[in-house]
């Protein structure tokens, strides 16, 4: 078990410990618990009797008996044997070992344990704990280093456990977290903050009425809201940890960094950085359990503990229990019937676990209407507010069916209302983006962005919403997988002026929406192009990767029309080729659905290929200018190196990079001395063309291996990427905006 089906690294470990005394019981592993007091740097150890003849081990350790989890064993587990109640944001899950027991029934096997840290400010006082006595004689605090010098020497009066191999973790982590050198973390936090351009993003707002003003200000005031609950989704200990770093920011210039980095990122993972920890749990909120022990103590005010979060970003997010893996999920699914199996991998619900029940493995599904009901009811009131004083038509009919969308959990109305939203002011609000749910890509996000529409711009891309279903008929691929009826994609531009939600990290440029596959099928998809954030960074961030990455002969052919332009190609291209799918037992599915985690990645990079595959074929339609041929192909390079930036843990990122080791592998971009590229335009259009039929392909027979095989293949960092990558860093080029609004001060 591990959290959240989080890959991780496994080692074979003799000795160890644990209530070892169900050897005729089917097991599913087991668990250690290390209690971690930080102000005296001390462990807690306890003193075993039963199969370990009065050896100090660990503050607690069991096999998890099936069908319970790890994290509710551990929680058990310190209650029956010390008397303590924890909390679950207790437990941060530091790595995984494979252990080899001997026992009457087991042969030898191995079995996996699963190691948490439980962080306390100070000592538990001793007197406070409740020991098992048929388990547990006594227990002490111990020095961490002193404990592991004797785990080193192999003193006999310990469990041995091997500080040279993989529980050398253990020591390592809490010596990096208390041992850190304050000035070097400054910097490199400062370092990490560099990447990001800070940009103000205004827009006129002349062209609303008085009464579209005062609903703007509700409307921004919803998307606050939204903003709380995506916190919550991200992680269920994010808020605390977020009300932590605000209120101690202005305590030193460390805290100041913390807190500006967590802002961009939302959470303690760094979107840049392929999602590793930028804070640790030592960072963390301080907690106070008053009850957690069975015992009253004199003075004692209680249990403080750091709401802890693990070092690598969980792949479930907060969308399922944090030590479910896929196998429990798809075996707990395959007992439901089709609706509830609907209803599981829907996007608009999470997966927990009865808290009161025996078997902590009976999973079942929260609609978001009753997880975030509080915030839902706050948001889902100021839009109704709002919609009641607009004076546009649709914006209204929009908001108030968006409202009862947030209430009733049924999204397809309000999404109906968005596509047909004709209204200067542009919202776009609730729950869409699958990608935060890295274990299946089932569950969407909470996001919002408000713009004012660019009328002139907006008017001069309707070629590409009609072009749509000329695109569909004419994509690289089978016949067989073309659809018939393919809606044309009306666009909007506006020049955004708030956005809230799933936004961390680097900015989206564009959306292509909903993701309601029965929509897609009956009224197609929308686009928005977000015209002042793609402005900025094709000046402040697009410009200076071709100055430095782009032969220098090509750099001219870089140039924000071909920019702009694929990115709507891009969006459009959302909307056309596999979605609904027949499997080849006949079975009717979604891409989405079969392709799981591998789904977002694929679906990046099929909108970029085959975006940048319409843009030539509506040239040679005579429907765009002959002069973008060369200029769309070397923007589309400088892109490359813009996009791969992001980390190979961002969708778009991984994507790139899959396009870019392709068309390199085929000869349409060519290395040079100098470590520049050029496109090689001979060979560029064939590049282009097989891959996108190669993706096209895969996402029609719904081939989950054959994604795989894909990006395990090309969506890695290869030498060239690397050399641009490091000298896009010499240079500081900024990877990616950070966005302030100036609307917040006006309203």
């Amino acid at each position: 078990m591990m959290v959240c089906g989080a890959e991780k690294k496994r080692q074979l470990h003799r000795g160890g410990s644990g209530d070892y005394g169900h050897d005729d019981v089917e097991g599913r592993g087991g668990v250690h618990v290390w209690i971690f007091a930080e102000k005296t740097q001390q462990l807690l150890l306890v003193q075993r009797h039963h199969h370990f003849q009065g050896l100090w081990d660990a503050s607690t350790a069991a096999i998890i008996i099936s069908p319970h989890s790890p994290l509710t064993t551990a929680r058990r587990k310190l209650q029956q044997e010390l008397g303590v109640t924890l909390a679950e944001d207790a437990f941060e899950f530091i790595f995984s070992f494979l252990q080899q027991e001997s026992g009457r029934n087991n042969g030898g096997k191995e079995i996996n344990n699963d190691v948490y840290l439980v962080t306390t400010i100070d000592p538990i006082p001793l007197e406070a704990f409740t020991l098992q006595r048929e388990n547990v004689s006594s227990v002490k605090y111990v020095s961490y280093q002193e404990y592991e010098s004797l785990l080193a020497k192999n003193d006999p009066h310990y469990v041995p456990y091997d500080v040279h191999g993989q529980y050398a973790q253990l020591f390592e982590i809490i010596t990096k977290r208390y041992q850190e050198n304050t000035v070097a973390r400054t910097l490199a936090l400062q370092k990490q903050l560099n990447r990001y351009a800070p940009i103000s993003l205004n827009a006129e707002l002349t062209g609303l009425s008085d009464s579209d003003k005062d609903a703007l200000a509700l409307i921004v005031k919803a998307a606050a809201v939204i903003d709380e609950i995506f916190y919550v989704q991200s992680w269920y200990s994010n808020p605390d940890l977020r009300e932590w770093l605000k209120e101690h920011a202005d305590e030193s210039e460390l805290n100041k960094l913390k807190w500006s980095y967590y802002k961009i990122n939302k959470s303690p993972w760094s979107s840049l950085d392929k999602d590793e920890a930028f804070l640790t749990s030592a960072d963390s909120a301080i907690k106070v359990l008053p009850n957690a022990t069975t015992k009253t103590v004199t003075a004692w005010k209680g249990l403080e503990y750091r709401a802890a979060f693990p070092v690598q970003k969980p792949l479930c997010a907060n969308f399922y229990p944090q030590d479910m893996d896929k196998k429990e999920f798809e075996t707990w699914k395959g007992n439901l019937d089709k609706d509830q199996q609907k209803e599981a991998t829907g996007f608009f619900s999470v997966i927990k676990r009865h808290s009161n029940s025996d078997d902590d493995n009976d999973l079942h599904v929260v609609p978001y209407s009753q997880e975030y009901k509080s915030l839902l009811a706050k948001a889902a009131d100021l839009l109704h507010k709002a919609g009641d004083i607009t004076t546009s038509l649709s914006l209204k009919r929009l908001l108030h069916a968006k409202a009862d969308a947030f209430l009733s959990n049924d999204y397809y109305e309000s999404d109906i209302a968005w596509m047909d939203l004709d209204s200067k002011l542009d919202v776009t609000i609730g729950p869409y983006e699958t990608y935060e749910d890295k274990l299946f890509g089932y569950k969407a996000t909470f996001e919002a962005f408000i713009g004012i529409r660019d009328d002139k711009a907006t008017a001069q891309l309707k070629l590409f919403g009609d072009s749509m279903q000329l695109l569909e008929q004419n994509l690289p691929m089978d016949n067989a997988y073309k659809s018939e009826d393919v809606s044309a994609a009306p666009i909007r531009v506006i020049q955004l002026i708030y956005n809230a939600g799933d936004v961390k990290g680097p900015q989206i440029v564009a959306f292509n929406l909903p993701n309601d596959e029965r929509i897609v099928k009956e009224r197609g998809t929308s686009m928005v192009m977000l015209k002042n954030v793609q402005e900025a960074k094709f000046e402040r961030i697009l410009m200076p990767i071709a100055e430095l990455c782009v032969a220098k002969e090509q750099q001219e052919l870089v140039d924000f029309e071909s920019f702009f332009t694929h990115t709507i190609c891009h969006e459009c291209v959302h909307g056309i080729g596999p979605h609904t799918i027949t499997l080849p037992n006949g079975q009717k599915s979604t891409v989405r659905l079969e392709l799981q985690e591998f789904y977002s990645a694929i679906e990046e990079a099929k909108a970029d290929i085959v975006g940048l595959w319409a843009l030539r074929f509506l040239i040679s339609k005579g429907l765009l200018s002959e002069s973008l041929v060369k200029t769309m192909y070397v923007s589309f390079l400088a892109g490359c190196f813009r996009s791969v930036r992001f980390g190979l843990e961002e969708a778009h990122g991984k994507g790139q990079a899959l396009q870019f080791n392709w068309i390199h592998e085929k000869g349409g971009f060519v290395v040079h001395s100098d470590e520049t590229v050029s496109v090689e335009f001979s060979k560029i259009e064939n590049a282009v063309e097989s891959l996108s039929r190669e993706i096209l392909t895969i996402q029609a027979k719904g081939d989950k291996q054959a994604a795989a095989s894909l990006l395990d293949k090309y969506g890695v960092i290869t030498e060239p990427l690397k050399v641009a990558l490091k000298n896009l860093e010499t240079v500081e080029v900024p990877v990616d905006i950070v966005p302030n609004f100036p609307i917040l001060a006006q309203i």
